[in-house]
């Protein structure tokens, strides 16, 4: 990955603390109601929402893993599958139950832990390592661009549906976010070393 991706994870990592030690703040309290206002309601957002299903993400990584193993041979990749999503899975959870914030206060919410939202987390996992894995084989730079922003902007969407369905605070989303691509970023670092490592040692044989 190129160092701006390191800096960028840096920078998501601080304002992910930022947000975890602060939310209950004046501040962030107005920040999460002027955002909620603004897309609470909005049904065009909301369909988004089923893109970030856990069903749905249970079977792209299964999908990934079957493509990763049986076309590719790539058994790194299938590892940084496992890494990239159902480690976030697990993070996102341990989150949860240490920060323990309560979901906004609808009928019929969902009764787990708010902070940080799964949809907004695992969605840019599942749709970044996707991209991420396409980059690979794609060799055009600018149908790569395009992924790349389509991953982006999914993401984007599928965390903004958990706002207007009013199942988590805007922060939530926010967290979720930036959480996802800090461990993104170490999980492709990881990736890229275990690589260049394997390279060397087949070059050297």
């Amino acid at each position: 990955m190129k160092k701006i991706s390191y800096i960028l994870a840096f920078i998501s990592l601080c304002i992910f603390i930022i947000i975890s030690t602060n939310f209950k703040k004046p501040l962030f309290l107005k920040l999460d109601e002027a955002i909620s206002d603004l897309f609470y309601g909005n049904k065009m957002i909301i369909a988004f929402h089923y893109l970030g299903s856990t069903s749905l993400i249970v079977a792209v990584a299964l999908i990934l893993l079957v493509i990763l193993w049986f076309k590719q041979r790539n058994y790194r990749g299938m590892l940084f599958v496992l890494l990239t999503i159902a480690g976030g899975r697990v993070l996102n959870q341990i989150i949860k139950n240490v920060v323990e914030r309560p979901r906004p206060e609808i009928a019929d919410q969902i009764t787990s832990f708010s902070f940080p939202s799964g949809h907004a987390m695992l969605s840019l996992l599942y749709l970044f390592t996707i991209a991420y894995l396409l980059a690979e084989v794609i060799v055009s730079k600018k149908k790569m661009i395009i992924v790349w922003l389509i991953a982006a902007m999914l993401s984007m969407l599928i965390g903004l549906s958990r706002i207007a369905e009013s199942h988590h605070y805007p922060t939530d989303v926010i967290a979720g976010w930036t959480i996802a691509y800090s461990w993104f970023v170490l999980c492709a670092f990881w990736y890229e070393q275990r690589k260049t490592k394997f390279n060397k040692i087949k070059n050297n044989t």
